[in-house]
This record gives structure tokens, sequence and C-alpha cells, in this order.
């Protein structure tokens, strides 16, 4: 990327970092993984009960191996040998959690955080529940206005999840969304957080690259 083309990715975050403190959301912004990674770790105190929303995000910078390998307490949804009661369990201890780590589907320069989910889980825990929620989210998900967040998953968010959990749904095949009643549909809540009644509970934490779908 060229100087001139991050001067425009770098203002649109500036705007949305101030829109977020508005909205009594936490803003930050990092350059790369390192950076994210010194962070999460000055956010999230040793010995804290930490759960996460499932993300590619997560992976792609590292967040799920520092978590694993570091001084917490983690409810780790990902770990091998899980039987679905097991899965169920963890997602409701995630409402107890000190730290809840997730990614976002798409974030407004309004300062707003737009969620679709098969479940519900990760919306939930964002809403309620856990004492601190930190949102990781790749510059590619900035968005002007709710109607782009939306198109975001249509066109974007939802296919990929859904090819990559090898669903059979219409938009793994064709690529986009299809508002189909498929059993194994993945959209089913959708969720806009406008705001945070708990000033800075949730923090948001903007990489200066491309993550996640």
């Amino acid at each position: 990327m060229d100087n001139n083309a991050k001067f425009v990715v770098e203002k649109k975050v500036e705007r949305t970092i101030k829109s977020l403190e508005e909205n009594n959301m936490e803003g930050y912004y990092v350059e790369d993984e390192k950076e994210l990674i010194d962070k999460v770790k000055e956010l999230a105190n040793k010995g804290d009960m930490i759960s996460v929303g499932g993300s590619m995000t997560l992976f792609e910078t590292g967040i799920i191996d520092l978590i694993r390998n570091g001084d917490y307490n983690f409810l780790d949804r990902y770990k091998e040998g899980l039987t679905p009661k097991d899965i169920k369990d963890l997602y409701r201890k995630s409402f107890y959690a000190d730290t809840y780590i997730t990614s976002t589907n798409a974030v407004t320069e309004d300062g707003e955080l737009y969620n679709v989910d098969g479940t519900g889980n990760r919306v939930a825990s964002m809403i309620y529940g856990p004492d601190q929620v930190i949102v990781i989210v790749g510059t590619n998900k900035i968005v002007k206005d709710v109607d782009e967040a939306i198109e975001r998953n249509r066109e974007i968010a939802a296919p990929a999840n859904a090819k990559r959990l090898n669903r059979a749904t219409p938009c793994a095949k064709v690529g986009y969304c299809m508002d189909c009643k498929s059993k194994d549909r993945i959209c089913n809540d959708y969720v806009l957080i406008r705001r945070q009644g708990n000033k800075g509970r949730i923090k948001v934490i903007i990489v200066g690259k491309q993550l996640g779908y």
C-alpha cells in the first residue's frame, strides 16, 4: 500500500475510533500482529478467565496461541475431543469470563458493531456477561454505515464462513447470500451494537491490514 492509499485508510480509522469513543467504546489502532499482541497483553490480566468467539482473525493474528500459552484460564472452544455438551457448557461459562475476545463482521464509521451469528453465543457474550470484551478487526471490515455492513455480510462474510464450515447452503456454492431456508444456514441472529452502556467495557482494536472475512 502506497502512502496515498495508506492516508485514506488512516483517516477512515481515525473517524471510526472517534465514533466508537462517542459510543462509550474504546478504540485503538495497531500496525501489525506484534503490536496487537502487546495491546492484548496490556488489556487482559494474567490469571483472567478468557473466552473467545468463533473467528478466523484470532487464528491469523496469533491471539489463540497467545491465550493458550499465556498465564490465562482459557475456555478453549477449539480443544480437540470436545463433545457437543462440552461446547455448550463452554458457551455458558463464557458469560462469567473476565475477558471475551472476538472479531466482528463489520464496524461502521459511526462506531457501531454489526454481527450475524448462527447460534447467537458470540453476540450474546458481546452484549452481556463478560466484564471486558476485546474486539479485533482488520481495516477491511470498516464500512461507511449499517447498510454497507449488511451488504458486506451478504456478499463476503456469510458465504466465506459457510464455505469454511462446509455448510450445505446456496451461498457456499454461488458466493453470495440468497436468503435461504437451509437447515445449514449460519445467518440466524442479527445484532447491531450502537452503543455500550457500561463505558469502556467494549474495546475495539483495529489492525492495519486485512484480516478474516
